[in-house]
């Protein structure tokens, strides 16, 4: 009799930790979820950024020798990322494209200029930063234009920010509801072993030997429900390319690294806090208190 009680009691135990394993790892999906989309929010911004073209048109006389050289020049400037260097001809293959017709045999000869597109880096795709960079191509007499759309770039920081403001709020509620969740887990699975604790205290175990492999078990559930919602996320975001291919170009594993370690990591933080508090309380209580 004594052997099937301790044996259904090591099954009731096991299937507590078993299902406090798979709450975590549901409730670090979420958080996992929500930390790609971020990633994936903040790489969209980047792109749509780094694509904003800047048009510097030069002066008809210039030769295409002093054109390259400025390209070199632009190239080193620290807020430059990429280049482009656009010849008459190819600017009128470009348009004739555009065009659908040979304009050139029409007009019987090429009025285009010459030209650079330049790419500027993400943290500069803003009004001011371009009109300084503007202000000073104007300088060079080889420049005779610079041309953006300074509407669209207003625009399209304004629609980030928002987005970015409206994802950094839902994210922090979320994180508050989740760190609730997992703690609430952790304390039910720890309230069945209150009398285990309460008859170790009794014996004269001190707090710290009671407390030491509850906050094992606690960090060792936080590391496999960490492991089982990575697994997930891998799927999903495989699943995810498979579906929409040119999500490619957002892709960036050094950050899907960092959130998997950071989802891994914050499952074992709060699960060995959330023990931690919850052997706590259960040590501070009385006897009577237990049964209630």
């Amino acid at each position: 009799m004594e052997e099937f009680e301790t044996s259904a009691s090591a099954k009731k135990t096991k299937a507590i930790y078993i299902s406090t394993v798979f709450g975590i790892a549901m409730v670090l999906l979420m958080i996992g979820l929500l930390g790609l989309i971020l990633v994936h929010a903040n790489n969209l911004s980047r792109y749509v950024k780094e694509n904003i073209v800047l048009n510097i048109f030069v002066d008809d006389a210039a030769h295409e020798t002093d054109v390259l050289q400025l390209q070199k020049q632009l190239e080193a400037n620290p807020i430059v990322k990429q280049t482009q260097y656009v010849s008459k001809e190819l600017a009128a293959r470009n348009l004739q494209k555009d065009l659908g017709e040979d304009f050139v045999k029409f007009l019987g000869y090429n009025p285009l200029s010459q030209s650079l597109d330049v790419y500027l880096k993400a943290e500069y795709a803003n009004n001011a930063d371009i009109e300084k960079f503007k202000a000073g191509l104007l300088k060079n007499p080889m420049v005779k234009e610079v041309k953006y759309q300074q509407s669209l770039v207003d625009q399209m920081n304004q629609n980030l920010t928002s987005i970015s403001l409206v994802i950094l709020v839902f994210a922090s509620i979320f994180v508050v509801l989740s760190v609730a969740l997992i703690n609430n887990t952790i304390r039910l699975a720890i309230y069945s072993q209150r009398f285990l604790i309460k008859s170790m205290q009794l014996v004269g175990a001190t707090k710290g030997f009671i407390r030491k492999p509850f906050l094992l078990y606690g960090m060792w559930h936080g590391l496999l429900g960490g492991l089982i919602a990575v697994i997930i996320l891998i799927g999903t975001l495989y699943l995810a390319y498979q579906q929409v291919p040119d999500l490619v170009i957002l892709q960036s594993y050094t950050e899907f690294g960092l959130v998997f370690v950071g989802v891994i990591g914050i499952g074992i933080f709060i699960s060995g806090f959330s023990t931690f508090l919850a052997v706590n309380k259960f040590l501070r209580l009385k006897l009577y208190d237990l049964y209630r």
